[in-house]
């Protein structure tokens, strides 16, 4: 490692000499630095030099340079000769501090102003032959005084230092930087002026932590992009040391202040040390496959050799440093969370709530959660409910009372009756919020793949009579030939887990297939729904098929099937399509992409934006939400079976290579190849806003990647012979997705055409997958009706006890078999806060102006110009769709457009904006 020498006080006192005065414009501050060392000399094997800090572009008056020893201890004259530099360095404070943390940075001002604040060493893209290591000087930094910026940037500090380099000093290429502090800070950049071709950037958007946590340096490289073999002779040593101080040892707890990054299996969503009905399987490996997760290194469970212990709000669960929330996006997080997880405030505040866990008694009850807000009703509080509670809570209460207020769905917003019609409810297949389920029917009957033995006769009970019943004399090999019927199939998924769902309290699911008719006019339609239970000794043939029919009771019978089905569709979509495919997915990815690609690396480079926060949220989705007993087993059929559903997804369904869209679609039958297309297929149904959408966005993302990789892989062998590159991918597959390894779909990583296509897959899923299935959760669930997330009754049969009261309120069968009002009151806050944008979003296409300089290439930077250009343009293309009168899935009478593929949106739930990276 590169030793940074420290200043002693001793030599602090001798070698500063400070001049304070006061002039009219405040304290001005004069120091004199006292060594500037020769190009021939050395100081611990490398070239120091000890320089000032001073504030905004004032020059810092230099003494008369003194003499030094060289390495022997033997006194030589300094040199004139070198280049005069200035290091301009950018530090990001808090925006909201308290008054302690204001004393804290006048002191902090202090202790740089004597030179005991932070040490830098320029690190030369050259070998010294002395050191055999890159070129250095190293500068205490001094005297800091703060230059303000605009307003908007009044939390963003510059100081500049002025230092001179020997002439033979070649292109700074790295920076070593030591926090002697006793706090960590945040370090935009380094812009080093001075250097012959203008200034150098050394962008770092990291916390450098305190000497006391940790005495190593942290090193910054230039915006330059180096493939591994074109890495410059002085800086090879600190690209390698960089990537294992990254890596780790695999052992110990990860403390606050750590950039480790390492794989775990999911352990810790159990805590069967505060109760055994809170152990949970561990998720990952050979039982129960999954992605892996960021390791924590947490002790185990007293009661579980195999879990790992967990820590609970406000806790935080260990993140790598540089992966956690920035302060907008801990407040917009913070303000959320809290609607979400009223119920975990106190023990006692489930107790109060619980007169309010029961059914809704009319739709009425429902519309009040948006005129009025859910918590404490009037006569509650006149029965005396909540008096034992205390002051306290009940301002907690009424500030709940404010917060569990919520705006009007989308969904309902235009047309308060559309959910319940079979058009929308077939539409949303296509443009909803789960739009990736639906599938072209391929062949008939439709065959279960699962085990006869255990789930009975694997042939559907929908018949071809019943079906061409709702064919118009359309034959069902015709209709199938035509590319007319579609099904929305879970019934394999849930069928092995339903007998178990159902033991639990208030559960009660089917296995659902809904096949679908898509008109000659356009419309997609509903006409058939099977909903299966397990066969029992007592009941073998548990298949039952619905159809619309045209009565009163099969009406009502018909919109319970459809809401079963909802419920199947909002399970797979959260537990599958979102958390799965999205979320835990990506976490391998950029937990490889920090252990083996370096940051000087261009595909780390390309990769970075599409990263961010996502760690941090899969952590706090960890500790709140997927946990044993959290908001997704509370809220969700599944319950306490959730992860083991989405773990048998991964297991049976999950490829890599097709989670790419034109794949995914061509796999649903959704599309067709087309060479002669943009994207290389074309719709089936032309009017399928998400694919529609999806396409022009992939093709986008394609095409930037392709020139990018083009630019740096264009010599033969270049992608084969990046070692880095090749640990990158070797690592996603045999430890990230460890369970999946032998598996012979992943694509092969040869050619620069092969990482186009991983790399367009991996940023289509951070960005535009990612938005279509998350950020529509509000708008279209949160209406419980129109998606249920879990269904308490099974639908009532004629010999059922139950059967008289449905024929005589079937309304009050449909509501009392949706989730109670604390149920559908907790996921709704769930929702509103996952599809919120923070103020600070970072979105497809956009650069953050506060790191304009990631990359120092302008044919890179032209490229991506034109990537942000060409997404303008998509914009324009999809609003022009959502006008086309013809676009029946996005326009009409009270049909909302379908904007969840737009790229930009403001904050708040917009129902709109496509995020760089899974950033909630």
């Amino acid at each position: 490692m590169y030793a940074v020498k420290q200043p002693t006080t001793a030599s602090l006192k001798s070698n500063v000499a400070v001049d304070r005065r006061v002039t009219g414009s405040g304290t001005y501050i004069k120091v004199r630095k006292a060594s500037v060392l020769g190009s021939g000399s050395r100081v611990n094997g490398h070239g120091s030099v000890r320089a000032v800090i001073s504030g905004g572009d004032k020059a810092v008056e230099a003494s008369t340079p003194v003499q030094s020893k060289d390495v022997t201890g033997s006194l030589v004259p300094s040199s004139s000769e070198g280049i005069q530099v200035k290091a301009v360095v950018t530090i990001r404070k808090k925006m909201k501090e308290k008054i302690t943390e204001k004393i804290e940075d006048q002191w902090e001002f202090f202790v740089n102003g004597i030179g005991q604040g932070i040490m830098i060493q320029l690190i030369s893209d050259q070998v010294d032959p002395v050191t055999n290591s890159g070129k250095s000087v190293q500068s205490a930094v001094r005297g800091w005084l703060p230059r303000p910026l605009p307003s908007d940037y009044a939390h963003i500090v510059e100081y500049a230092a002025d230092f001179t380099v020997p002439s033979d000093f070649g292109s700074p290429g790295a920076i070593l930087i030591t926090n002697l502090q006793g706090k960590e800070f945040y370090l935009l950049e380094i812009v080093i002026h001075g250097f012959d071709g203008g200034p150098v950037f050394f962008p770092a958007n990291t916390w450098i932590h305190s000497r006391k946590d940790n005495p190593e340096s942290r090193i910054i490289f230039k915006n330059q992009a180096y493939l591994p073999s074109q890495t410059p002779a002085g800086l090879k040593d600190l690209r390698r040391e960089d990537l294992l101080s990254i890596r780790g040892n695999g052992k110990g707890r990860g403390k606050e202040h750590d950039r480790i990054y390492d794989y775990d299996v999911y352990n810790e969503l159990g805590n069967p040390d505060k109760d055994q009905e809170l152990a949970r399987p561990v998720i990952g490996g050979e039982e129960r496959p999954y992605p892996r997760r960021c390791r924590t290194g947490r002790p185990p469970t007293k009661s579980d050799p195999l879990s790992e212990s967990r820590i609970e709000k406000p806790h935080p669960v260990y993140v790598p440093r540089d992966e956690t929330f920035e302060e907008i996006k801990q407040n917009t997080f913070s303000a959320g969370r809290l609607k979400a997880l009223l119920h975990n405030l106190l023990p006692s505040l489930a107790a109060t709530l619980s007169s309010s866990d029961i059914p809704f008694k009319a739709f009425s009850d429902i519309d009040d959660l948006y005129n009025d807000g859910v918590l404490i009703k009037e006569e509650e509080q006149k029965e005396g409910k909540i008096l034992f509670l205390g002051s306290m809570v009940k301002e907690v209460l009424t500030v709940g009372e404010r917060w569990l207020k919520y705006e009007i769905p989308a969904v309902i917003k235009r047309d308060r009756f559309a959910w319940l019609r079979d058009n929308e409810f077939a539409r949303q297949t296509l443009a909803g919020v789960n739009p990736v389920n639906i599938e072209i029917l391929k062949e008939f009957p439709i065959i279960s793949k699962l085990d006869p033995a255990v789930y009975g006769p694997p042939e559907s009970a929908i018949t071809k009579e019943l079906i061409e019943q709702e064919l118009n004399g359309i034959s069902v090999e015709k209709a199938i030939e035509d590319k007319r019927l579609f099904i929305l199939d879970y019934h394999d998924i849930f069928m092995p887990f339903i007998e178990k769902m159902n033991s639990l309290p208030g559960r009660k699911a089917y296995a659902s297939r809904t096949v679908f008719f898509f008109t000659p006019t356009g419309i997609m339609r509903p006409i058939a729904i099977e909903l299966s239970l397990p066969p029992t000794s007592s009941s073998p043939h548990s298949k039952h098929v619905y159809t619309h029919g045209h009565h009163a009771t099969t009406h009502w019978i018909w919109k319970l099937a459809k809401a079963h089905v909802c419920s199947n569709d909002a399970g797979i979509h959260q537990l599958v399509n979102h958390w799965l495919r999205t979320h835990a997915c990506m976490e391998p990815y950029i937990i490889a992409t920090h252990r083996q690609l370096s940051s000087m690396h261009p595909i780390y480079k390309l990769l970075h934006p599409h990263m961010r926060y996502t760690l941090e949220i899969n952590a706090l989705a960890r500790q709140s939400l997927i946990n044993g007993g959290g908001i997704i087993e509370a809220s969700f059929s599944p319950g306490k079976y959730a992860m083991e559903v989405s773990s048998a997804a991964y297991k049976n369904m999950w490829r890599f290579d097709m989670e790419a869209l034109p794949a995914d679609l061509i796999r649903r039958g959704m599309a067709v190849e087309d060479p002669s297309a943009p994207s290389g297929v074309r719709l089936v149904i032309e009017d399928y806003p998400y694919a529609a959408d999806g396409l022009l966005i992939w093709s986008a993302i394609k095409e930037w990647v392709e020139s990018y990789v083009e630019h740096y892989y264009s010599e033969p062998n270049s992608v084969t012979s990046d070692v880095e590159l090749q640990d990158w991918w070797s690592e996603i597959k045999n430890k990230g997705h460890y369970d999946k390894r032998n598996e012979p779909w992943w694509p092969k990583l040869k050619t620069k055409e092969d990482l186009s296509g991983i790399l367009t897959t991996m940023i289509w899923v951070a960005s535009g997958q990612h938005a279509a299935i998350n950020f529509g959760q509000y708008p279209f669930g949160g209406y419980v009706p129109n998606r249920p997330t879990l269904m308490r009754k099974l639908i009532p049969q004629e010999d059922d006890p139950d059967y008289e009261k449905f024929i005589s309120n079937p309304q009050q069968t449909f509501l009392s078999s949706l989730a109670t009002k604390l149920q559908a009151t907790k996921v709704m806050a769930v929702q509103d806060t996952l599809s919120t944008h923070s103020p600070d979003e970072e979105y497809l296409g956009q650069v953050n102006p506060l790191h304009s300089h990631w990359i120092n290439d302008q044919e890179i930077l032209k490229s991506f110009n034109r990537f942000s250009d060409r997404l303008k343009e998509i914009e324009k293309i999809i609003e022009k769709k959502n006008r086309d009168s013809h676009l029946k899935n996005r326009s009409g009478a009270g049909i909302p457009p379908y904007e969840l593929l737009l790229p930009s949106s403001g904050p708040g739930v917009t129902g709109r904006g496509i995020p760089n990276s899974i950033s909630i």
